[in-house]
């Protein structure tokens, strides 16, 4: 048995039915051109030979624990269904959404996979969802990655509950041993507490002067993205050319990560425009930030930056400015503490706003607005027994007043943008895929480059 660590119980915790807590991802692959009518078929059947899985997909909850499921069943984990004709983008957007709308079944390992035949351009597809307490972003994209090769011709390669995860040279434990190492993470702990201490008072410091580029956990505006959500989900998906972010960025003298998160900025002042809807204050973006070494570990091992997005600028330039400033001072920030130091200062600075999102006892207190993550994927093209991947998109988590998710991964020379959104509280949210392209004519306007 494996405990749960206190971010997974978190993400347990948070779950309701108007709130499922499953992150996941769509693969969409190319028919080889030399394959047979019946590869999808094929596909499929191997899927379902494939079987005891690997932990962490053997797992089931037992109260705070993870143990194995003795009664595993494939036949409830994975699906193989075809969408009707045409089988546009529009139907498999649509399945997705229907699908992540729904919660797992607790007595049961927490995930599936959806094979899909019969989408346009002789292509198929993988949806894939797990929740969140089991898996965070970054360990989920490497295991999905591993499922994949660089090589067309490789024939024997298995799903993602079969894929071992690395694992690290046991060693033999003892009363004695955990006891030493209980004492070794309290001595860790202890020894944070001076340099949290210090980067707390720094950043109340920033506060209370007026700095600028300081984001607060306080200053988040109230605005429509900020509302109950319903258990109704809105996935839209679309690919960007990253070399011509990167080669604004190369102008402008900001990271990639910087042009994302102007490139969001610009379509959610836009949408919002169009609703009437802009708040006066700038919105806050939370932005995850990854502390994993390694996939060896389950759980979630991650924290968290706000950035100030400057959408109550109507000039994409002054726009970019506030949010490569305000980033960088969360960099800096947390560049002066170790991995564990800036877990420990998160959990201060975050708790109230945590305690919220679980309670809902203060739903005008917002800490942030939008959540925007960026997860790196491969660089190279990969394959699926010789189906080249032709697109890999992020599906995420909406919460009661975090109505809109904004997450993509890097696929060779494209950013795959995956938005998720409550249907209800925020219509027509597919048009933001527009709004980004919008955003991004409008900086590389600014770069000079048009």
């Amino acid at each position: 048995m494996r405990a749960l660590g206190p971010i997974d119980q978190a993400f347990l915790w948070l779950e309701r039915r108007q709130q499922p807590m499953h992150v996941g991802g769509l693969m969409l692959f190319k028919v080889p051109e030399d394959a047979d009518k019946n590869f999808v078929q094929e596909v499929a059947a191997r899927f379902k030979a494939v079987t005891p899985p690997v932990r962490p997909f053997n797992q089931r909850l037992e109260g705070m624990f993870w143990e194995e499921d003795d009664e595993f069943d494939l036949e409830h984990h994975f699906r193989h269904i075809a969408l009707p004709e045409p089988g546009r983008i529009r139907e498999l957007l649509a399945y997705i959404s229907q699908e992540h709308s729904a919660l797992l079944d607790r007595a049961k390992p927490l995930w599936e996979c959806h094979l899909i035949e019969g989408i346009e351009g002789n292509r198929f597809a993988l949806y894939f969802k797990m929740h969140h307490a089991v898996v965070d972003g970054v360990a989920g994209m490497r295991i999905a990655q591993k499922s994949l090769s660089t090589d067309p011709n490789e024939k024997a390669l298995t799903p993602l509950w079969a894929v071992k995860r690395d694992k690290r040279p046991k060693e033999e434990t003892t009363a004695l041993s955990n006891f030493a190492d209980t004492l070794t993470r309290l001595r860790h702990q202890a020894s944070s507490v001076p340099k949290v201490a210090k980067e707390l008072y720094q950043a109340i410091r920033a506060s209370y002067e007026h700095d600028p580029d300081y984001v607060s956990v306080f200053q988040a505006p109230r605005s429509i993205l900020n509302q109950k959500v319903s258990g109704s989900r809105r996935f839209a998906a679309q690919s960007y050319d990253l070399t011509r972010i990167k080669a604004i960025g190369k102008k402008l003298g900001v990271t990639i990560n910087d042009i994302v998160m102007a490139m969001c900025a610009g379509a959610l002042r836009t949408y919002l425009l169009e609703l009437d809807a802009l708040p006066e204050k700038p919105l806050i973006a939370m932005v995850p930030m990854s502390l994993r070494r390694d996939d060896s570990d389950g759980g979630n091992q991650i924290s968290m930056i706000l950035a100030n997005l400057g959408t109550h600028l109507a000039d994409p330039k002054a726009r970019l400015d506030i949010i490569h400033r305000s980033v960088q001072n969360a960099k800096d920030r947390f560049s002066r503490m170790s991995p564990s130091e800036i877990m420990a200062y998160s959990a201060l600075v975050y708790s109230i706003s945590g305690a919220n999102l679980m309670t809902g006892i203060a739903p005008k207190l917002q800490a942030f607005n939008v959540i925007i993550s960026n997860v790196p994927g491969p660089r190279e093209t990969m394959y699926w027994n010789g189906a080249e991947l032709d697109g890999f998109y992020p599906v995420s988590i909406v919460l009661n007043g975090m109505a809109l998710n904004m997450t993509l991964t890097s696929y060779v020379d494209k950013l795959e943008f995956g938005l998720i959104a409550c249907r209800k509280a925020l219509p027509s949210m597919q048009r933001l895929l527009t709004y980004l392209e919008d955003a991004l004519d409008e900086l590389e306007v600014v770069a000079g480059i048009k």
